[in-house]
């Protein structure tokens, strides 16, 4: 936006309608050339037409392009290092320490920037429990990213509750400030900064942005174990009744998003939750999708989000004449993106929260080495050694680089960058809040069987839906199990409508020392993976982890 429009702009006249009698002056923000506050989507179209921010396309749909950066710049992320988190924060690759001064002097060159700009306000909360939330302002400088904050977040009800608002962490975000490394100390011109002390967050020098629901996403992480609130990354869903919630973590391609969106269960939510005494609630009140080549026939709910009013589409190709979208064009990116409000998805939970507690929780991987048995049920020291562990294979088409083979990943609580306390906090309460409710963990494998990727088949999505709905429904709570040679989890030996073989992974192989040799390596990856958090965890879950082939008789 240039520093000042030299003539009214659509929503100029009702732009204070719902503005908080908690000012900018608050935060330090002074002079500004005009505010909008908490602006209606509607509003935030005209204005975003109107400053030239993209376009409008096909059915109705917001659509811009992000520039240079189209994903997360993890390498980016830094937190204010003071007396709040230095004991309580896990430093490292993830969560970089940033010193007072360098965030102090950081922000007044923001408060430089923004002086004689137009700027959106959206006051929103993060949480559908009333109990847990937190009320979050987010400042931008773009039309389409207000509207993101609005689709992505929970708003209040009443012009009253506007305007009694106050927030209780702050995120401005800045696409066009570019941060100096040579002033800043910083890696690059981008720079996401998490303030704790202050209660306030800086994007600077991005337009992505995933990267203003991510970041509050890592604040919910950091605040709510100090509360007792497990924050999680994963997709959620219960049955009609609301009686028995199921959790799905899982990284990208391991089928969260599918399997959790179940015809015979409510939606939850898809992405971030929370887990408090009284039950589950989704963090948000929105969707961010990834729609490249997405189609109407496999995921018609969200192919049908794309060709909505109220979407925003990011990075999308489209024809500049007739306005019509190409999914399946990923020049711009691989990781195209729709964010649109979860009230678009039909069977969703309206209420985002259930007030009871999950009786089945799942780990989500895609095994490419074809060894993994489809479906296994873990013990509590598993739980954490699994959840911390976070395995999965990056398959091409889920991250941007990736070449044909499939490479073994490992995610700490299937989302890494978001954890800021060690991997075993989380892992830790994860235990102690399914042990006081009873709920069972199962580790289900959507990855290959009779063979690595490229000489094994992908498991049938059928077998792996007849394995979750006999977890979900309790068919495998009185079955035979058998204990798994090296990794030492629990695997059914019969299951409703799938066939036993199916069941022992090695019985598909043709070459059964080639079988143990992949396995004994994967093993292998898995104890060398979780000396990284060894440190942090009691003796009895290091071992809880697989052993070695060497070390038992076949």
């Amino acid at each position: 936006m240039k520093k000042s429009l030299k003539i009214s702009s659509p929503a100029d006249h009702h732009r204070e309608d719902l503005k908080a009698d908690f000012g900018l002056e608050n935060h330090g923000l002074m002079e500004i050339k005009r505010v909008y506050w908490n602006l209606t989507e509607e509003a935030l179209y005209e204005e975003f037409v109107f400053r030239g921010e993209g376009q409008i396309v096909n059915h109705g749909a917001m659509l811009v392009e992000t520039g240079k950066w189209t994903a997360r710049a993890a390498q980016d992320k830094y937190i204010v290092r003071e007396h709040e988190t230095e004991d309580k924060v896990w430093w490292g690759e993830y969560n970089r320490p940033l010193a007072p001064e360098k965030f102090a002097n950081l922000f007044a060159r923001v408060q430089g920037h923004l002086q004689g700009e137009e700027i959106f306000v959206q006051d929103v909360y993060c949480g559908q429990d009333p109990e847990h939330r937190l009320a979050v302002r987010i400042i931008t400088q773009d039309a389409w990213q207000s509207l993101f904050a609005r689709n992505m977040f929970i708003s209040p009800k009443s012009r009253q509750e506007y305007k009694e608002f106050v927030p209780e962490f702050t995120l401005i975000a800045c696409p066009h400030f570019k941060c100096d490394p040579r002033i800043d100390g910083t890696r690059s011109q981008t720079v996401l900064a998490l303030n704790f002390a202050d209660r306030r967050a800086l994007v600077l020098g991005t337009m992505y942005a995933g990267e203003i629901k991510k970041s509050i996403f890592t604040v919910m992480n950091f605040l709510k174990p100090l509360d007792g609130v497990l924050a999680m990354h994963c997709s959620a869903n219960v049955d009609y009744e609301l009686k028995e919630p199921a959790l799905f973590f899982g990284l990208s391609g391991t089928g969260k998003t599918t399997l959790s969106a179940d015809p015979k269960r409510k939606l939850i939510g898809d992405d971030e939750h929370g887990w408090s005494d009284r039950g589950i609630f989704n963090f948000e009140g929105g969707c961010y999708a990834k729609v490249i080549r997405l189609s109407a026939e496999h995921e018609p709910q969200i192919h049908d989000c794309t060709r909505r009013f109220g979407t925003i589409l990011e990075n999308v190709v489209h024809d500049p004449t007739t306005r019509k979208l190409d999914l399946d064009d990923d020049k711009l990116t691989e990781n195209t993106r729709a964010s649109y409000p979860l009230s678009f998805i039909e069977g969703v939970l309206e209420e985002g929260r259930v007030d009871t507690h999950p009786r089945n929780i799942i780990l989500l991987t895609c095994d490419a080495q074809g060894v993994l048995p489809p479906l296994a049920r873990l013990s509590p020291e598993q739980v954490i050694y699994y959840f911390i562990s976070g395995y999965t294979a990056k398959i091409a088409g889920t991250e941007i680089g990736l070449g044909i083979e499939p490479e073994i990943a490992f995610s700490a609580c299937f989302g890494a960058p978001f954890m800021v306390h060690h991997p075993f906090v989380y892992a830790d309460m994860l235990r102690a809040k399914m042990e006081s409710t009873g709920a069972n963990c199962w580790l289900v494998n959507t990855g290959w069987t009779g063979g690595p990727f490229g000489i094994g088949k992908r498991i049938s999505i059928k077998h792996t839906r007849g394995l979750l709905n006999a977890a979900l429904e309790g068919k495998l709570d009185k079955v035979k199990y058998r204990q798994d040679k090296l990794f030492g989890f629990e695997v059914p030996l019969t299951c409703p409508d799938v066939p036993e073989e199916v069941l022992d992974p090695s019985t598909s192989w043709g070459d059964k020392d080639d079988y143990w040799r992949r396995y004994d390596a994967l093993a292998a990856r898995f104890r060398e993976n979780f000396k990284l958090f060894s440190d942090g965890c009691p003796a009895e879950i290091v071992k809880a982890g697989p052993r070695r082939l060497k070390d038992v008789e076949k």
